[in-house]
């Protein structure tokens, strides 16, 4: 079975719920997703809704995935620049895969979804994200067509003396 992807859904309790749950389950999976594990939902919410205020703002957009039963099972978030330099390319954040559902290819198809999403996007030419070191996530996003363009070594602290690479990846959409 496959994931079923919608860009801008509506934002209901339901889904404001799936993704909060989303967000703290891959979370305590380990997922390098702006935390460190554990965390509660009452942790993760305030990052929740400063992705929401981006979308009631109109700078960020939602691309959820829903499994069979209709649960939230993926998301990314889709954030345009705001500087006049800029506006031909856009960021991709927070991009989650349940852990239930990690292992049949769905970050895979997340990662095309995000893409097509960007393309139907006016004036948007590449999507830039970055993740962190230490875990092979850029080996994974690269095998999604993505491609190394910069490093920061040590740039984020996971723990005192854990200290990973922040890298930033391209994907060309044209």
């Amino acid at each position: 079975m496959s994931l079923t992807f919608t860009f801008d859904p509506p934002v209901t309790p339901d889904l404001r719920d799936g993704v909060l749950d989303l967000w703290t389950d891959v979370t305590n999976a380990g997922g390098s997703v702006g935390f460190v594990p554990p965390v509660t939902r009452d942790d993760v919410r305030p990052e929740l809704v400063k992705h929401l205020v981006g979308m009631a703002e109109g700078r960020t957009r939602l691309l959820v995935g829903r499994d069979e039963e209709g649960q939230v099972a993926a998301t990314a978030f889709l954030t345009l620049n705001t500087h006049r330099l800029m506006t031909h390319w856009l960021w991709l954040y927070t991009v989650m895969v349940h852990p239930r559902h990690q292992g049949r290819g769905y970050g895979r198809d997340l990662m095309a979804a995000a893409a097509d999403a960007a393309r139907s996007v006016d004036g948007i030419e590449a999507i830039r994200l970055t993740c962190r070191g230490g875990l092979g996530l850029e080996r994974f996003y690269e095998s999604c067509g993505y491609k190394e363009v910069g490093r920061v070594p040590g740039a984020i602290r996971v723990a005192p003396g854990d200290d990973r690479d922040d890298i930033f990846m391209l994907l060309p959409l044209t």
